[in-house]
């Protein structure tokens, strides 16, 4: 199968059992998975975030997410329980389309080391 086809598949798979379990079978957008990926990597599960806290949340999957691609790299953990990251590799100019691919494919793998898919 190709990569491109692969990823489609896994990517479906991924929104599927999210949206299932988040948003009862509504389907879930890229920004919402973004944003549940920031929720589970702060560990505070069950409380109400400020608007300026869920644009924290999402920064902080991106960079989980983008760390394996030696974007950045986990620093430390404030004293509130925020995980920092630094910049270890600037990101390269992508159009939007290719943003949208290299996120999803990161969800999936991200999601898939985690056993959820």
């Amino acid at each position: 199968m190709a990569r491109d086809e692969e990823l489609k598949k896994k990517w479906n798979e991924l929104v599927e059992k999210l949206s299932d379990q988040f948003a009862d079978g509504e389907e879930l957008e890229l920004d919402a998975i973004i944003y549940l990926v920031g929720v589970q990597e702060l560990g505070q599960l069950h409380r109400k975030f400020k608007k300026d806290e869920k644009l924290n949340l999402m920064h902080i999957a991106i960079c989980r997410l983008l760390e394996p691609y030696g974007y950045y790299e986990f620093d430390f953990y404030d004293d509130d329980g925020w995980p920092h990251y630094k910049i270890k590799e600037e990101l390269p100019a992508l159009k939007s389309g290719e943003q949208s691919v290299l996120m999803k494919e990161a969800l999936v793998q991200y999601f898939g080391e985690n056993g959820f898919i």
